[in-house]
């Protein structure tokens, strides 16, 4: 299969302000129930963004000068909360392809990563400044490049950071590990050969 190699993303972005955004704000439990991900599209902070009756409570991901955007600016801790995989899959499935936060909960950082969703961090006062261009300047296009790590925009630069082996392994299409595995057959082979076999007495 061929790799997808990701380099940078360009586009609009949204801001979603605020520490400690967990992963039930992110996807909420009963959605948990889908039979595949792609049902998860659309479905990133339901409840943040809808009343019970369906109708808006004006989230940010909602308002029209940001439609179609591409790259969420956040907070402090993003992705807190339980490890359900479906948090950054939901965020995925929804459009969404770069993440840029003050710092990430571990695990789902490490879930983000493993489906070619990069999460680069950014300082307080650089994310503050993002979000205000945003705010005033709705369409304008951003890029988050992995290889200079730059958040950058027509005059404008900020420092992103990563670590070094997700941000290598995105960068060179070695983030999905189904894919690896169907692309080193002969690698599964020996090792598996050399994997002691369960015997019934």
């Amino acid at each position: 299969m061929p790799l997808t190699k990701i380099i940078s993303i360009s586009g609009k972005a949204v801001p979603v302000p605020g520490a400690d955004m967990d992963t039930d704000r992110i996807i909420p439990a009963r959605f948990l129930k889908c039979i595949t991900f792609d049902e998860l599209a659309g479905t990133m902070f339901h409840d943040e963004r809808f009343n019970e009756d369906g109708s808006s409570k004006g989230h940010p991901i909602d308002a029209p000068q940001h439609a179609g955007a591409c790259i969420i600016l956040g907070g402090e801790n993003f992705g807190c909360g339980s490890s359900r995989e479906h948090a950054p899959q939901a965020i995925k499935r929804s459009g969404i392809r770069a993440v840029v936060a003050e710092s990430f909960a571990e695990i789902f950082f490490g879930n983000s990563s493993g489906i070619g969703l990069p999460c680069v961090c950014a300082g307080h006062a650089d994310l503050q400044k993002a979000m205000q261009i945003t705010a005033e300047q709705p369409e304008t296009e951003w890029t988050v490049d992995l290889e200079s790590m730059t958040l950058s925009c027509p005059g404008t630069s900020i420092p992103l950071a990563m670590p070094e082996e997700p941000r290598a392994a995105l960068m060179q299409g070695k983030w999905d590990a189904v894919v690896e595995l169907m692309n080193a057959p002969e690698a599964v082979e020996r090792l598996a050969a050399t994997l002691p076999r369960a015997t019934c007495s």
